[in-house]
């Protein structure tokens, strides 16, 4: 059995969502991050066992901006004034958020299977998650992830974890 991907929900989240947009592939990012080597796991292997992380995850473990741990990157709030400009900051509203619509906690185990039906069973209106965001910008994700909802459970992938 190989280890548990830790992974942050809206990581989890914005891979399915982006599966829905109909990406199937993720190519490595100018930052470092493995959104693109995590994608491929869970894509591959949909019953990957994931643990919960609020802090830094599989994804920002080799980004350049994750510093002892800590993300050092900023967001551009211009568009949203009441979000904080530490990208760290901002995603753990959002994760928080995710854990409590999805009645998820930090170092939970499930698979990422399980964790597509809790989007499916409890996502709802995403509205309130990404209440930052511009409307039209949170309408087209929520689309995305209801489509990536289903692509994810339908399609295929074995069975066994990664």
């Amino acid at each position: 059995m190989t280890d548990a991907i830790r992974i942050k929900p809206h990581h989890f989240v914005d891979v399915v969502a982006a599966l829905g947009r109909g990406e199937t592939t993720f190519e490595p990012h100018a930052y470092g991050h493995d959104v693109h080597g995590v994608a491929a796991r869970l894509l591959d292997h949909r019953d990957s066992i994931l643990q919960i992380e609020l802090g830094a995850d599989d994804i920002c473990r080799p980004c350049r901006h994750n510093v002892d741990g800590l993300c050092d990157d900023t967001i551009d709030t211009s568009f949203r004034p009441d979000a904080p400009r530490s990208k760290r900051e901002y995603n753990l509203r959002i994760d928080r958020r995710w854990c409590r619509r999805l009645g998820l906690r930090q170092g939970q185990r499930l698979t990422a299977r399980e964790f597509c039906r809790l989007l499916r069973d409890r996502a709802g209106d995403v509205t309130h998650v990404y209440r930052e965001n511009p409307a039209d910008r949170t309408a087209k994700r929520a689309q995305d992830l209801r489509a990536g909802i289903d692509a994810f459970l339908e399609a295929g992938g074995t069975d066994e974890p990664a």
